[in-house]
């Protein structure tokens, strides 16, 4: 399964489960089992144990079966180690035969000398069903709360993880556009970038910011053609010749830009950039580094052509 529907999968099942459990529209052993798909799918191993114990039953040996029998209200008194044991299924079925019990149950319509002993037989016994109900019930509930927290984790953690994906994806989408309309021969480039990256040794990984080097050079070149005069620029004349790569992507943000403040931003992170890909391509840099440098060069060129040409 493909990494896209595999995320699309999980989501459609985690909002499946949180149907389940608020309208209360499956039995126990079927929401069990239905949770302990999404906890496979998503890797979480510890919820798949407990969610192993509320299909099978508690033990008394291993550290998360008892640290579950806390959270879910099980002990009866923990010190002498009882408790309800059971799976959750067994908890509901339990609950029914005792309201079933419970609805049978009537106040004997009787007088005589043991009338108040039968009378109170049948009180005693009600209330004792009751409590017995409530305090399953309690686990029941607590059962519930927490394969609702896990279920709603998931699924806003992959609502999060899709909607950042559409956005980045969106924005992936016109940026290639633009770069194939100024600069193609840019993007052509990115994809050895990305394979030198994929590949992760040290040389790959300083040819790699070569190529990056070349991409914010070839990018100088396409947006604002080398030439032999200057540009005046916060009091300071800058040449625009074949060498001076920087100064001529500054010109061309200075020609789009009136906001000075953010002139400076995206001076000072071409600056970063240019520095950082020359530097790595002579000292080590780590993997995840150059993926940084890489995705921060992409997305500088992006905000860079998305600027307007100020009118006049």
């Amino acid at each position: 399964m493909q990494t896209q529907s595999r995320s699309e999968h999980i989501l459609e099942l985690a909002r499946e489960l949180l149907d389940d459990i608020e309208l209360g529209r499956t039995d126990a052993e079927r929401l069990i089992l239905k949770a302990s798909r999404l906890a496979r799918w998503v890797g979480s191993e510890e919820i798949r144990y407990w969610l192993k114990l509320e299909l099978g039953g508690y033990n008394n040996t291993n550290a998360t079966s008892l640290k579950y029998m806390g959270i879910t209200g099980r002990w009866l008194d923990r010190e002498k180690g009882t408790g309800y044991w059971g799976p959750l299924a067994q908890q509901e079925a339990s609950i029914n035969a005792e309201k079933a019990k419970l609805a049978a149950l009537r106040v004997p319509d009787t007088s005589g000398d043991y009338a108040s002993v039968a009378i109170q037989h049948v009180t005693g016994t009600m209330t004792a069903s009751s409590n017995y109900i409530s305090r399953i019930s309690g686990i029941r509930s607590r059962v519930l709360a927490q394969l609702h927290s896990f279920v709603s984790e998931v699924y806003y953690e992959k609502e999060f993880d899709n909607l950042s994906e559409s956005i980045f994806e969106r924005y992936k989408s016109a940026v290639d556009t633009l770069i194939a309309e100024h600069c193609g021969d840019v993007l052509e480039k990115i994809p050895a970038v990305m394979s030198r990256l994929a590949e992760g040794d040290e040389e790959s990984i300083s040819q790699a910011l070569s190529t990056c080097r070349r991409i914010v050079e070839s990018f100088a070149d396409s947006i604002f053609p080398p030439s032999d005069s200057t540009v005046e620029m916060g009091g300071n004349v800058l040449k625009l010749d074949a060498s001076k790569h920087q100064n001529r992507i500054n010109a061309y943000i200075h020609q789009r830009i009136q906001s000075a403040s953010r002139k400076q931003r995206l001076r000072q992170n071409l600056a970063n950039l240019f520095d950082r890909v020359s530097t790595g391509v002579h000292k080590e840099v780590t993997a995840e580094e150059a993926q940084s440098l890489f995705l921060n060069t992409y997305l500088f060129l992006g905000e860079v052509l998305h600027l307007p040409k100020i009118d006049g």
